[in-house]
C-alpha cells in the first residue's frame, strides 16, 4: 500500500508535466520522452535491485531504514507545512497551466526523426526525477521484505491506474487528495525507517515487529500535533510589545 500510494502521488506529478508537454508540442515527442525516461528507471531497478539484495541482513536493514527516513521525513514535512498552511497546497491545474504556457512560450527547437526536443526532454526530465525518489522507497521496503517483484508490481500499478485515469479525461489530475496520501506515506516510511534502522543498528524491539503497532501511531500523532501548532502560530496575530521610554 504504501510503495503503491507513493508510486501514485508521484505519478500524478509526472502526468502533469507529460499532459502539457503533449498539449503545447507534441504527443509523439512527450510520449517519448516519457517511454525513454521508464526505461531509464527500468535499468536503475534491475542494478539496484541485486546490489541492495546482496548486503548482509543487519546491514540491509541500517541501509533501507536510513534511505526510508530519508525520504519519509521529508514527505512528512512537505505535509505537515501544507496542512498548517505554511507552504501552498500543489495544485496540478495550476502547475499543469504554468507548464503548458512555458512550452508554449518557448522556441521551436529543432526536430530530428520528428520529434520535438524540447517536448521530449521536458517529459523525459519530469518522469525521471519523479520515479527516480519511487524506485529507491519501492526497491528499499522490497528488499527488506524480500518481494522486491512485488514491489515493482505496486509501483507499475499506480502508474498504469494514473495514465489511464488521467488518458480518459485528458486532464490534471486536481481532485486527488495529494496532501494527505503525502501524508500517510511520510508516516509509514518514518515509522519504518526507524524500525529498520535500529534494527541495523542492533536494537532489538520489544514484541518484534508488534512495535510498528505502535511506531506508526506516534509518528502519526507527532505530525498531527506539529501540523496542529504551526497552524496555531501561522494565524495568531503578531504582538507588539511597548517600547519603554529611555
Amino acid at each position: 500500500m504504501t510503495v503503491f500510494l507513493a508510486c501514485a502521488v508521484e505519478a500524478v506529478e509526472g502526468f502533469t508535466i507529460v499532459l502539457a508537454a503533449g498539449t503545447a508540442r507534441g504527443w509523439r515527442s512527450a510520449a517519448s520522452g516519457a517511454v525513454a525516461a521508464v526505461a531509464v528507471l527500468v535499468v536503475v531497478v534491475a542494478a539496484l535491485g541485486p546490489a541492495i539484495t546482496a548486503l548482509p541482513l543487519d546491514g540491509l536493514r541500517f541501509v533501507v531504514g536510513s534511505l526510508l527516513l530519508v525520504f519519509g521525513l521529508q514527505w512528512l514535512r512537505k505535509a505537515i507545512l501544507r496542512a498548517s498552511g505554511n507552504k501552498a497546497h500543489r495544485d496540478e491545474a495550476v502547475a499543469y497551466a504554468a507548464t503548458l504556457a512555458a512550452a508554449h512560450t518557448s522556441p521551436s527547437s529543432r526536430r530530428t526523426a520528428g520529434l520535438d526536443w524540447y517536448a521530449f526532454t521536458l517529459s523525459f526530465k519530469g518522469i525521471l526525477l519523479e520515479g527516480i525518489e519511487v524506485a529507491f522507497i519501492a526497491l528499499t521496503l522490497g528488499a527488506n521484505h524480500g518481494s522486491i517483484s512485488l514491489a515493482a508490481l505496486a509501483a507499475a500499478s499506480a502508474v498504469a491506474v494514473v495514465a489511464i485515469a488521467g488518458l480518459a479525461i485528458r486532464a490534471p489530475l486536481a481532485r486527488v487528495p495529494e496532501n494527505a496520501m503525502k501524508f500517510f506515506v511520510g508516516v509509514m516510511l518514518t515509522a519504518f525507517g526507524i524500525y529498520w534502522g535500529a534494527e541495523g543498528a542492533g536494537a532489538h524491539w520489544p514484541g518484534e515487529d508488534l512495535a510498528l503497532l505502535v511506531l506508526i501511531p506516534a509518528v502519526a500523532l507527532y505530525a498531527l500535533a506539529l501540523s496542529a501548532l504551526f497552524k496555531r502560530r501561522a494565524t495568531t496575530p503578531a504582538t507588539t510589545q511597548p517600547t519603554r521610554a529611555s
